[in-house]
């Protein structure tokens, strides 16, 4: 009796090629779509996501559950959970981002050279992004709507802990954004948890051309030591507010409050407050936040304002707790806070509150941070509240893009020259 051979199942590598080509092509065809096109297929995916609704939920009911079991902490089921209102938002999200300006074909800037050629630098899109996700099930949606709106193709890979989530939300979008024109291949997950799917996207130079890595220190680490593919990368928000000496009082108690503990769990939280030394009411910061259930812990001179205050251990100015833990320092003055900032702090977001408007000012320019605050909470660190419909997240380095990332930071540019048969001596 004859066997049939049957064909070997592709490896975690040969799928990710697989899926990369496919949306290399994709691309193709979506960099050529109008913006009206565009905006509607978005519009048409937030729809979809809406109407698959109870699947979604579902899906992540599953996924928090096994989180549970697992022992994630609460930081990370936060960030898992998804309820019928923030699904909502996350399809609010794809409507706000569909009608934004569309980056592609914006001319940066134009000259006219001597001999008569006519020069510009236009916007076009990337081309293939991967992103590298953990927890956050929106960033499905957020992400394939801010590479859709920038004409570029993304290939998702979501952590394990969010799988059925991921691939309910996919499927939906998917679905939405076909029924608007946009190619299947355009926007693709991952289907395998095989960790050797993220060593293949890492390694794809030739197929991929920016990987995004969102989620914890180790994750990061790993894609920025690891990448042959040039990496957006966003490292911990340890995020620092100064109260200066002339910060009028309320302010400063209801702005230190917020940024701790509105959401514990998002990279825009406070990780560290600082009081001037000569800030005249210490009381009226520490004492809401220990009201609110938040563990502070602190130098010799932040214990003497409350003998509840934990001593601070080395580690703590330099850790991104995620949760309702507080590093506090007394500092001597201006130049004191920002010395600590630049010795600790992750170049993400640091805020002062400060009635002194010079001192303000040294602040926002002296402090080298991707975003950097006066008067307002460091919970304003997000793309939504910046007015770019969302992000694909918080980038802390130099180059490309810094702070939140969305359609401009999705693009790069090409010269368009124009000559009348000009040829060069």
């Amino acid at each position: 009796m004859s066997m049939i051979a049957q064909p070997a199942a592709e490896s975690a590598t040969e799928v990710v090629e697989r899926l990369a080509r496919a949306g290399r092509m994709a691309q193709r065809a979506l960099a050529c779509m109008s913006a009206p096109a565009k905006e509607a297929a978005l519009k048409s995916a937030a729809k979809a996501l809406r109407q698959a609704a109870p699947e979604i939920l579902a899906g992540n009911a599953l996924d928090v559950a096994n989180g549970e079991n697992n022992g994630l902490s609460g930081a990370m089921i936060d960030r898992l959970r998804l309820d019928p209102q923030r699904l909502e938002a996350m399809a609010d999200a794809l409507e706000q981002i569909a009608v934004l300006d569309d980056p592609v074909g914006r001319v940066i800037d134009s000259s006219v050279r001597p001999n008569g050629m006519e020069l510009q630098r236009v916007r076009v899109p990337i081309g293939l992004i991967g992103i590298i996700y953990e927890s956050r099930p929106n960033v499905t949606a957020d992400a394939a709507a801010l590479c859709v709106r920038s004409g570029n193709a993304v290939l998702l890979r979501g952590g394990s802990e969010a799988v059925h989530s991921n691939r309910a939300i996919h499927a939906a979008l998917a679905e939405g954004l076909a029924q608007g024109g946009v190619p299947a291949e355009a926007v693709q997950l991952v289907p395998t948890q095989d960790r050797a799917a993220v060593g293949a996207m890492l390694a794809a130079a030739e197929l991929i051309d920016m990987i995004v890595p969102r989620g914890g220190k180790s994750l990061v680490g790993r894609v920025q030591a690891d990448a042959r593919v040039p990496v957006l990368a966003h490292l911990d928000g340890i995020n620092h507010t100064f109260v200066e000496r002339t910060a009028d009082p309320t302010m400063a108690s209801a702005i230190a409050l917020n940024a701790k503990m509105r959401r514990t769990g998002i990279c825009g939280a406070m990780e560290t407050l600082l009081i001037d030394a000569t800030y005249p009411d210490p009381h009226g910061l520490v004492l809401p936040l220990l009201d609110a259930g938040c563990e502070l812990r602190g130098d010799a001179r932040a214990r003497s304002i409350d003998t509840r205050i934990q001593p601070v251990a080395d580690n703590d100015w330099d850790t991104e707790y995620l949760d309702a833990v507080l590093a506090v320092a007394v500092v001597d003055g201006l130049d004191a806070a920002m010395a600590h900032i630049a010795r600790h702090g992750s170049g993400h977001t640091d805020a002062i509150v400060t009635s002194d408007q010079m001192a303000a000012e040294r602040f926002l320019a002296e402090v080298d941070s991707a975003i950097v605050m006066h008067n307002a909470s460091s919970q304003f660190a997000d793309g939504g509240e910046f007015g770019l419909g969302a992000e694909i997240g918080i980038a802390t380095g130099r180059l490309h893009a810094r702070g939140p990332v969305a359609l401009e930071g999705l693009t790069t540019y090409k010269w368009f020259v124009r000559g009348t048969g000009q040829v060069r001596p």
